[in-house]
């Protein structure tokens, strides 16, 4: 368990499939993960998922909960893992809309990061954001994360086309952010 301000990271339990699962489905959350077709996912679907999380691949899904109610608010991981370049590639979600723009998913970041920098010793971390999903930018931003791209016109949503932003933290920028 990783402990934050607002949140802590931990392992996904049983217990989290259905939340997570309605959480998934639901149009707005599900529009800023997925570059595919928004189809619905099954119970049996996110059982499916639960059921290949372990400890020894390279991939780390950690469930994020608030550290005040214990409840079960969304997810983030490393979805990817380059050994001999040390660069992972992150992903993250806050399901309960009722806290977007509060500073979990921010909380949740730097955890995450500093896992990353701290336990995995990494050099690079990347991910992708939806031109459309502002608030994800900015939270990113306060991480300390830099646009290094623009894929244009790259996702498709509600009848338009949008660029998908690569952005990215150096080990060295992390550090300089510490001791400021």
């Amino acid at each position: 368990m990783y402990i934050g301000k607002k949140v802590e990271l931990r392992e996904y339990r049983i217990d989290d499939i259905e939340k997570a699962q309605k959480f998934i489905n639901d149009s707005e959350v599900k529009m800023l993960l997925h570059p595919g077709i928004p189809y619905l996912y099954t119970y049996q679907d996110e059982q499916k998922w639960f059921d290949t999380i372990t400890a020894t691949k390279d991939v780390y899904s950690f469930a994020i909960e608030t550290i005040k109610e214990k409840e079960y608010i969304g997810g983030c991981g490393i979805n990817n893992i380059d050994w001999k370049n040390s660069v992972v590639e992150v992903g993250i979600f806050i399901g309960d809309k009722n806290l977007w723009g509060k500073g979990y998913g921010t909380d949740a970041m730097k955890i995450l990061i500093r896992f990353i920098f701290d336990q995995m010793n990494i050099n690079k971390i990347k991910l992708k954001v939806f031109s459309f999903n502002e608030r994800g930018i900015k939270s990113y931003e306060k991480c300390g994360f830099k646009k290094e791209g623009i894929l244009r016109q790259e996702i498709f949503r509600n009848g338009k086309y949008y660029d998908d932003i690569l952005m990215g933290l150096l080990r060295n920028e992390y550090i300089q952010g510490l001791q400021k």
